[in-house]
């Protein structure tokens, strides 16, 4: 099982997207049998390729109010910023390949 990465406020995201390379935020539901099954995947991609990258599962359920502020109304959505900035945003139906091919030259750009 992995271990729950919750943040709640809105603060404390908004300080983490100021202040790091890139952050992927993961909403989901607890209820949500998609997410469960997708998220274990979605970690292993960044853990391999995009390490950099800060990950952040959050639960729409209990922090509506975060979820919405980032227009989020159906789950899983996964957020990716980079340089401070919405760069991708995939849900439902994602294509982790894809994923993958679009952060690689930014990502690498911005790790060199």
């Amino acid at each position: 099982m992995m271990p729950e990465l919750e943040i709640v406020t809105l603060d404390e995201i908004e300080e983490m997207i100021a202040n790091e390379l890139g952050v992927m935020l993961y909403f989901s539901g607890i209820h949500c049998n998609v997410c469960h099954a997708l998220r274990p995947k979605v970690k292993a991609l960044f853990d391999e390729h995009f390490p950099e990258i800060k990950q952040r599962y959050i639960d729409a359920e209990n922090s509506p109010e975060v979820a919405a502020h980032y227009n989020v109304f159906a789950v899983p959505t996964m957020i990716v910023f980079m340089d401070r900035r919405e760069f991708a945003r995939e849900g439902r139906a994602v294509s982790l390949v894809q994923l993958q091919e679009r952060l690689q030259r930014p990502y690498g750009m911005m790790t060199e």
